[in-house]
């Protein structure tokens, strides 16, 4: 079960990480207004578009990532067990 949880803590913050640093790069219009959370460019270029669609990319395997590993593993480990001791 530890595994599990460093597994998902490592997908987590990894990936929050990252989401932190583009969403400082492409959706911080000041430090005075919203940070991180602002509209994106209107008009961005190759790399901008490429760097918001990985944004929106790691915010969702950060928060996918670590409930598979710390809800969904374990419920499906304690299913197998469950199936396993019916069986027999």
């Amino acid at each position: 079960m530890a595994d599990e949880f460093a597994k998902g803590l490592g997908i987590l913050t990894t990936a929050g990480l990252a989401w932190m640093v583009l969403a400082g790069w492409y959706t911080t219009a000041s430090f005075e207004e919203g940070q991180l959370l602002a509209a994106p460019p209107s008009d961005p270029g190759v790399y901008a578009s490429i760097g918001l669609v990985l944004k929106d990319a790691l915010f969702w395997f950060a928060v996918l990532g670590a409930l598979t590993f710390w809800v969904v593993v374990p419920m499906v480990e304690q299913a197998r067990e469950a199936w396993a001791e019916r069986s027999s």
